[in-house]
């Protein structure tokens, strides 16, 4: 998934998106209030991991920000600060889940893949569309049980595109969903052809023609 942690202690914001990477994640990160609210009115996330007490402001302003512009990207909050007020604060503007500093990678992990489960998988790690489905634990892709033989950019495309079936995704989200804050630093979106053809054409050989390019726009997944 697209991650931003926003935290102002850099060793603990580096160790967060190294161990989350590992995982498959793509993660960006901000360490001031001022870059957190750069990033969420300019990219989409499937999740964000807040620090409510930034040196720069409120991670709480940030979560009524949120809530205000209608986005739909979940929430854990974490904070040195263990009082029920504010816990309940945060919870009340939207937050999906607290975390108490000092807190395990492992337990922010299983927080993050819990509260993921809940909102984009109907509380299951088994995603389905038609013949196709994805066991989101294991990054395993089928189509009618045969396992697909897919790279960790096409898993990652395929689980993208299925969670946002029906919505026209441009060639710029896209490359910024699964390249991050790198997605930046390149000339052309050539890279992003070259997956797209190789699952479409992975896709269509099993007989699931789903990718359709919407011309001048970008790519949507959905049925004829």
């Amino acid at each position: 998934m697209k991650i931003l942690i926003v935290e102002d202690e850099k060793a603990l914001l580096q160790s967060i998106a190294n161990y989350l990477e590992k995982d498959g994640n793509i993660c960006e990160t901000a360490s001031t209030y001022e870059d957190a609210l750069y990033k969420i009115d300019l990219y989409e996330y499937d999740l964000l991991v807040l620090d409510i007490n930034l040196i720069t402001g409120s991670g709480l302003d940030i979560l009524k920000l949120l809530k205000k512009n209608k986005k739909e990207t979940a929430t854990i909050i974490i904070s040195a600060n263990n009082s029920l007020e504010d816990k309940l604060k945060g919870l009340d503007l939207g937050a999906d889940d607290y975390l108490t500093k000092p807190f395990h990678l492992a337990e922010l992990n299983s927080r993050i893949k819990a509260v993921l489960r809940r909102g984009k998988f109907g509380g299951t790690e088994r995603l389905e569309f038609n013949e196709i489905s994805i066991d989101t634990r294991s990054r395993t892709a089928y189509i009618k049980d045969d396992v697909m033989a897919l790279t960790r950019k096409e898993y990652d495309l395929l689980l993208f595109f299925i969670t946002n079936k029906g919505r026209v995704l441009s060639k710029e989200i896209i490359a910024e969903h699964l390249w991050g804050d790198h997605s930046d630093m390149v000339d052309n979106y050539d890279f992003i052809y070259v997956h797209i053809n190789n699952l479409r054409k992975k896709l269509t050989d099993a007989g699931a023609k789903y990718i359709k390019t919407a011309y001048g726009s970008g790519y949507k997944f959905m049925e004829d």
